[in-house]
């Protein structure tokens, strides 16, 4: 990290840039540590030079130094020693393991067997570059095992993955406003991106990407309110639009503090990854006091792995006979991703149920029969699972299900409250029937995932209110059913993470149960709809929607190339007449079109949806 020449007398400049460091890692990854714990505390003394190279699948050493400046010496063995785990998050298995880290998560020993009060020790990090290029960022931490995590001993590497020839090259994946002023405008406003959470997202089609940038205000004027806006309005409202954003043409607003001239501001952001296959640059606005800055923007690359034209082709993975649109099978089972476990809860997942219940394996051994309302808390770390039901910590190697006793059993994540974290009216933190708690590699990341009937997962679906017109509605869950049963015979999409779909709009917003008690006439439409699905031809139809149109519905060949007979461009006049844009890939159903269908046309579920979908046929597949 750079910084500024002071003309400061030594011991002062020391202590302003200590606590700077300090503020800005608290910022940017984990909690930064203020005060000494257990005797513990460190200061990095030097560190490799920022954005060294390493060549694709290459390994190299690096060196840093930490002055001990605790009151507890310092050991590579004993129940203390002390070490460097990845951070950011914590026990994160990092895409840099080299074959002589500890493990995954724990990448190497202090250096020399004892460090002293006032003495220097090492961690000397072996790195093994993946085979993408590109520009990363690597974060560790120094822990005392068992003990505590040392503060002052997170460090960040910055490392450039690339071929010597075309080293110079690697910057090309990041915006061009990186770490360079945008020119003063006669308002006095100019900007510089300093910090950014990733140089480039991997993501599937829609999927929900939460972004953290740092802003320098290297203008001449206070910064009061601050805003993130798309610069181009017609491709975030087709592509990218998530629901946390303020409106249309406002991503994010912060107004809490100023941001004087050479201060920076941090500010977290969350949007949708394109529909389509393929590689995108995702690009932001940046406003201030209601003035866009000028000659700077945020652009985010974004590597689509798939889209939907992937999920039409992927196969039927469960027993044809069984899916057959002609048969009625059992209510299928839905795996819903509701929760990444991450710094929001603090990596722990804290779950009660109202009814007695129990804590089971992934193998199913009985782990503990829980009574109505006790809590266990749990969470997985370094390729194992920890719960507490109150006796002490608990280890086993298997993935942790929480089973209500009964039918109608509801289990609460007593540490999630989206009031809290996410400025939501409601903390909807309450989920029908079975939570499971499994962590996965191919994402390196931990979920929370509700397994409960289809039919259940619709009542609270969040797609829609209380207050929308009955037919609507109807038509809605009905198309909602389809995608979940689609996507539940195929189980592909999100199989390397052990679900079927997520409650993201990625897939299908879900709120789960406070929302159904909220919204009590969803529950309603689901059960006046029971078990029906969009069928063409004796199978389960790929059934998009979207929010609205500008007039008419595009054709599958216009957004994803090939033919789908039953998703033709339809016009949408209610739409049209209303003078609305598109919002949303535009295949379909139009949401305000529908709607309007049911409020102003007096028609009925079944002919909205045959109206969307050409030549389709509506079958019940449960009772």
């Amino acid at each position: 990290m750079g910084g500024i020449l002071l003309k400061v007398p030594n011991a002062f400049l020391r202590l302003t840039s200590i606590a700077i460091a300090v503020i800005f890692l608290f910022f940017l990854a984990q909690p930064a540590f203020a005060a000494p714990k257990k005797g513990f505390e460190a200061i990095q003394i030097n560190a490799p030079k920022s954005g060294f190279t390493i060549e694709p699948g290459s390994t190299q050493k690096v060196s840093i130094g930490f002055q001990n400046i605790g009151t507890t010496t310092w050991k590579n063995t004993g129940s203390a020693y002390v070490s460097a785990y990845t951070q950011g998050p914590k026990y994160r298995a990092s895409i840099f393991r080299a074959d002589n880290w500890i493990d995954y998560t724990q990448a190497a020993l202090l250096k020399e067997s004892s460090v002293a009060v006032g003495k220097v020790g090492t961690i000397e990090l072996s790195l093994k570059a993946p085979i993408t290029e590109g520009e990363y960022k690597e974060t560790f931490q120094l822990a005392a095992e068992n003990k505590a995590w040392i503060p002052g001993g997170e460090f960040t590497l910055t490392i450039k993955v690339a071929k010597a020839a075309s080293a110079s090259s690697v910057s090309k994946v990041s915006s061009s406003t990186d770490g360079t002023a945008s020119p003063v405008s006669s308002a006095g406003l100019s900007a510089m991106l300093l910090v950014r959470s990733s140089k480039q997202i991997t993501a599937q089609a829609g999927e929900e990407i939460r972004y953290k940038i740092g802003v320098k205000n290297t203008g001449s004027v206070v910064w009061k309110s601050r805003e993130i806006r798309p610069l181009d309005i017609a491709m975030a409202s087709s592509e990218t639009q998530n629901a946390s954003w303020v409106s249309d043409t406002k991503v994010a607003v912060k107004t809490d503090g100023e941001i004087k001239p050479g201060a920076l501001d941090l500010i977290e952001f969350t949007f949708n990854a394109p529909q389509i296959k393929g590689t995108h640059i995702v690009k932001y606005q940046f406003a201030v006091d209601d003035k866009v800055v000028p000659d700077f923007s945020i652009d985010i690359p974004v590597e689509v792995t798939t889209g939907s034209p992937e999920a039409l082709e992927a196969p039927v993975v469960i027993d044809p006979d069984a899916v057959a649109s002609t048969n009625i099978i059992s209510e299928p089972t839905i795996r819903v991703g509701v929760l990444i476990v991450d710094e929001e809860t603090d990596w722990t997942v804290e779950i009660s149920c109202n009814t007695d219940w129990e804590l089971r394996g992934g193998n199913t051994a009985l782990l503990g029969e829980m009574t109505s309302g006790q809590m266990v808390r749990a969470f997985y770390k370094n390729q194992r699972y920890y719960f507490n039901r109150g006796t002490g910590i608990e280890q086993t190697n298997d993935y942790l299900r929480f089973i209500p006793k009964t039918s109608e059993g509801v289990c609460t994540v007593q540490n999630f409250d989206r009031r809290k974290t996410r400025k939501a009216g409601y903390a909807d933190n309450q989920f029908r029937d079975v939570l499971e708690l499994r962590y996965n590699s191919a994402k390196e990341r931990t979920w929370l995932i509700n397994e409960l009937p289809i039919d259940e997962y619709l009542y609270g679906l969040a797609e829609t209110s209380n207050t929308s017109h009955q037919e609507y509605k109807k038509a809605l869950v009905t198309v909602a059913r389809t995608y979940a049963v689609y996507h539940w015979e195929r189980a592909t999409k999100h199989a390397s993470e052990y679900f079927h779909v997520n409650s993201t709009a990625d897939d299908q917003v879900y709120n789960g149960y406070e929302y159904e008690t909220r919204n009590p006439r969803i529950r309603e439409a689901v059960e006046e709809t029971g078990g029906v699905t969009v069928n063409y031809q004796n199978a389960t139809a790929i059934t998009p929607y979207f929010s609205r149109s500008d007039g008419r519905t595009r054709d599958w060949n216009e957004v994803w190339g090939g033919t789908i007979a039953w998703l033709k461009s339809v016009p949408a006049p209610c739409d049209l007449r209303k003078g609305r844009k598109l919002w949303g890939h535009g295949v379909g159903m139009s949401a305000t079109e529908a709607l309007c269908m049911a409020e102003e046309d007096g028609k009925n579920w079944k002919e909205i949806l045959s109206y969307f979908y050409q030549d389709i046929d509506l079958i019940k597949r449960w009772n």
